[in-house]
């Protein structure tokens, strides 16, 4: 799975109508729909889908035709999100009519196009799951930890320096479990709640 960390645009134009596809993080949505409204106020659509994973690794998603022919835009830009594996995602492909009809068929193929675009200029990230662990230290081991945690993927989010030294991580499982194998005896790695 892939996901995108900034906002990406493109342009695609079909029969004198044009398709203005945005695509960005999905914590982003509602602030850039509205920023689009404004910026974009003679568009006659906004068509979006996004693909979201929630609490329980699920892949939740929507879309909106916003006033074209029903299935002809919305659903056709969740497709090719899915079949690109996009998640934490949304597009929004803001439409300027042309004056040209295009046909349900015409309209499928010109927001799948916009879609692809915008995804081919894209920066993506692979996905992988994070979690999170709290370590306990004694000082006398901080720098040893630091210097391991350096050298693997893993993140330290916060310390916190009381008796022990207690370090937020995240990072993959996988990760965590190399990690774990290079830890001195007296530390104390646990799932932090």
């Amino acid at each position: 799975m892939k996901y995108v960390q900034k906002e990406f645009s493109s342009v695609f134009e079909e029969k004198k109508s044009k398709f203005h596809a945005f695509l960005a993080p999905y914590s982003q949505f509602n602030e850039v729909m509205k920023r689009l409204k404004e910026e974009h106020p003679k568009a006659r659509h906004f068509v979006y889908a996004y693909r979201y994973l929630n609490e329980f690794d699920q892949i939740i998603e929507n879309s909106s035709d916003d006033g074209e022919p029903k299935g002809t835009s919305g659903k056709p830009c969740l497709n090719v999100m899915a079949g690109n594996e996009l998640i934490n995602t949304f597009v929004i492909v803001v439409r300027y009519f042309g004056g040209v009809k295009l046909g349900t068929g015409g309209l499928v193929r010109a927001y799948s196009d916009a879609v692809n675009s915008v995804i081919n200029i894209s920066k993506l990230q692979t996905y992988e799951k994070l979690e999170q662990r709290k370590l306990t230290c004694e000082y006398t081991d901080l720098s040893k930890l630091e210097y391991l945690i350096s050298n693997q993927n893993i993140n330290i989010l916060n310390k916190e320096f009381d008796i022990n030294i207690k370090l937020y991580l995240e990072s993959t499982k996988e990760d965590f479990e190399i990690f774990e194998k290079d830890l001195p005896l007296n530390t104390k790695l646990e799932i932090k709640l």
